[in-house]
């Protein structure tokens, strides 16, 4: 019953679409066993009616895990059942002397008419009204498992586009790290590659400065002689 309850509060728009589903069943137990009970020894057609019900839980089960293989089908013969019963349970109740029905009549003659009905048949007039009352609810049913099963199936595809999109982001992201770690790394290279071409002054080796010394000491003696040649 938690778990249940969990869902629900996790679900609430889903749970809205099955609120008619279940309310439906709920009001055709009771319909549909009016009409099993014409061929059917009341307890009988209590137990049919029933498992009419749990049949369409069943169906209403198994659209939602999405099994495949007639689950539609069933469905529609479970809702095609229901509303026969609702149809029936319906017309027999109608009383033609009540106020209501004669108000009714009176408005909905003219539209009947246009259909071809005799506004003055009583029988024709109790068929439409129960078609009306009792044959639409389980059409309300099916669309409402309709909703609810698309709106699973919708759920889930924005589910995966949003994925699809973080990855995308991620994806852009990491290729911007790696542009702006290849920029840093062609940065570091073209430096390197400057800092090799600059001239550096390194300082005389010891051979340099031997000669060095050995050629002002020849400048020094020509220099001399030069001088006592002079006096």
């Amino acid at each position: 019953m938690k778990k249940i309850w969990e869902w629900i509060k996790n679900n609430p728009n889903r749970t809205m679409f099955l609120v008619p589903i279940f309310l439906v069943a709920g009001i055709s137990i009771s319909h549909v066993v009016s009409w099993y009970d014409i061929a059917n020894p009341f307890s009988w057609a209590v137990y049919l009616s029933i498992a009419i019900e749990i049949g369409a839980m069943t169906a209403l089960v198994a659209a939602t895990n999405k099994i495949k293989g007639g689950v539609w089908f069933m469905f529609g013969l479970i809702t095609l059942i229901q509303m026969i019963g609702n149809v029936f349970f319906s017309y027999k109740e109608i009383d033609a002397n009540s106020d209501l029905f004669k108000s009714w009549v009176e408005l909905t003659g003219p539209l009947f008419e246009g259909l071809g009905s005799d506004p003055s048949d009583i029988i024709s007039q109790k068929r439409w009204l129960a078609f009306l009352e009792g044959g639409l609810l389980p059409i309300i049913s099916l669309t409402s498992l309709h909703f609810f099963t698309k709106y699973e199936s919708s759920e889930k595809e924005v589910e995966v586009k949003i994925k699809k999109d973080e990855s995308h982001i991620e994806d852009v992201k990491l290729k911007i790290r790696q542009d702006e770690q290849q920029q840093v790394e062609i940065v570091h290279l073209f430096q390197e590659e400057v800092s090799n071409q600059v001239p550096t002054k390194y300082p005389p080796s010891s051979d340099q400065v031997t000669d060095q010394v050995t050629v002002h000491d020849e400048v020094t003696e020509t220099f001399d002689i030069d001088e006592s040649n002079i006096q």
